[in-house]
């Protein structure tokens, strides 16, 4: 009897022992952080000349190197708010079409405490930014305590916390290890580019491991009751969720003959450059008499005609339809959905290999060719490539028609037919607008459509995006279920 006494005593006794050492890192955390708070509000002078000795010191090495700040830039902007809410966003999406509901409640959670916690303490300790001789950052607001490295501490750890379950035991301490040189390299850049003080990276590091802490331990708890038993935090949040959490738990391999498959793929992009280059000199150099020379001049000056202030006001909206920024935002939203609803990585590779695709065969088209814009007023100023190909048309059209691709043979829902309106509708717009603006010539256009059916057919033909669909998977939510997600982040709010 006393054999057995101890066999269950022995989880509860484990389980206190870890949450007594969780709490006091916690504790601890927060105890760190209150006592630094104080510091900085009291203006402690050993702190305040350290923090501002460092800031000075890192400035005059960092500032005169123009590739460096670059770097320094693009590391600081993985902390930022923008890619904060994108990841946390979707991964919440994902977790509720997943049917992890509880999951997606914990970012949720997470994430808005920290959203709170940066302001109110900004406001509360009203600290300026850092004087330095050489402004090589930008930044809004007070300083303590540094909202980067507040964001990046919570949502990277939030995240790492829902999807370790999906790893497997060797590459778990690597994420944990990758996910603090994240953070680390995030905070210093703050530091570096002269943002923040020291001090303030430190105290937005206490204060987001206490929450995260408290928000884990929070979680815990829900666990225990509702009957679930109390697992080690280095097993995740939730290891019975570890298949919905797997990005592709079912795919074995992403392609069939993957060394074929490059080969197949580099083969193909260099025929396409050379379709590109051998129409784009025919149409810039050679084509004087030819329909094609009529109609380069003819459109151009019509369209010139037809300007007006309103109408330069809507050919330049169309016109940011097609622009980098929002072709990334679509393809870093659509992405992440269909992996998260039909659990598989070969529909993403198609897209992410479509418009990577397109960005090198247009950059290196538009050098080789060198064709000038138009010869009327170009609405848009200097642009830094030449007019052939489009690459605001070729982005636009390879975008939304590798997007038809995937989601039309993948549901039998009537919308499926609105992704092949989008793939004619916002191209033909954005070509109209190019032109309207004096950017392109109809052959441009042209030349768009030609790399856009030439690249995305080779792909299709290589990647095969759809091959799951003969191996009979299935969503994990149907399209007529979408409603349920609401349900799903409800019924995870409910206490049972």
């Amino acid at each position: 009897m006393a054999e057995v006494r101890d066999v269950l005593r022995r989880p509860l006794g484990h389980f206190t022992e870890r949450s007594l050492a969780g709490l006091a890192l916690v504790l601890g955390a927060g105890v760190g952080f209150g006592v630094l708070l104080v510091l900085v509000r009291s203006r402690w002078t050993p702190l305040y000349d350290v923090d501002h000795g460092i800031a000075e010191w890192l400035n005059e090495q960092v500032s005169p190197h123009g590739p460096l700040v670059t770097v320094l830039n693009a590391i600081t902007d993985l902390g930022g708010l923008a890619v904060i809410l994108w990841l946390v966003s979707v991964a919440v999406v994902g977790l509720l079409i997943r049917r992890q509901g509880r999951l997606a409640v914990y970012l949720l959670v997470t994430g808005a405490g920290a959203l709170i916690l940066d302001p109110t303490l900004k406001a509360l300790v009203d600290r300026l930014r850092p004087e330095v001789e050489v402004r090589i950052g930008s930044y809004s607001g007070e300083s303590f305590p540094s909202g980067h490295a507040l964001g990046s501490m919570v949502a990277y750890g939030a995240l790492l916390l829902v999807f370790l379950p999906a790893m497997s035991h060797r590459w778990r301490k690597p994420a944990v290890a990758l996910t603090a040189l994240v953070v680390a390299l995030i905070g210093f850049t703050r530091i570096a580019l002269g943002v923040h003080f020291v001090s303030d990276v430190l105290g937005a590091w206490l204060l987001g491991a206490a929450w995260l802490g408290v928000t884990a331990y929070a979680f815990r708890l829900w666990r225990l009751e509702r009957g679930r038993p109390a697992v080690p935090l280095e097993e995740g949040l939730e290891p019975e969720a570890a298949r919905d959490v797997a990005p592709a738990p079912d795919e074995e391999r992403l392609l069939p003959h993957p060394r074929a498959g490059v080969a197949e793929l580099i083969i193909g992009w260099v025929l396409v450059l050379g379709v590109l280059y051998a129409f784009g000199t025919f149409v810039s150099h050679h084509a004087d008499g030819t329909f094609f020379a009529a109609l380069d001049t003819a459109v151009p000056n019509w369209f010139d005609e037809q300007r007006t202030p309103g109408r330069d006001e809507v050919s330049h909206w169309w016109s940011k339809v097609g622009d980098t920024h929002a072709i990334l935002l679509i393809s870093l939203v659509f992405c992440p959905l269909v992996l998260a609803v039909w659990r598989r990585w070969r529909p993403v590779l198609f897209v992410a290999l479509t418009m990577f695709g397109e960005l090198s065969l247009f950059l290196a088209s538009a050098a080789a060719v060198d064709r000038p814009r138009p010869p009327i007023e170009n609405l848009d100023g200097p642009m830094p490539t030449s007019s052939f190909p489009s690459g605001h048309i070729a982005a636009t059209l390879c975008l939304w028609v590798a997007i038809a691709i995937v989601v039309f043979p993948r549901t039998d829902r009537w919308w499926r037919w609105v992704f092949v309106g989008l793939a004619v509708v916002m191209p033909v717009g954005v070509a109209i607008s190019r032109m309207y603006r004096g950017m392109h010539h109809p052959t441009d256009f042209m030349g768009a459509m030609m790399l856009t059916a030439c690249w995305v057919g080779i792909l299709y033909w290589v990647v095969r995006p759809n091959a799951d669909l003969a191996e009979g998977n299935r969503p994990a939510i149907e399209s007529e279920d979408v409603h349920t997600l609401d349900d799903e982040l409800a019924k995870a709010g409910r206490v049972d």
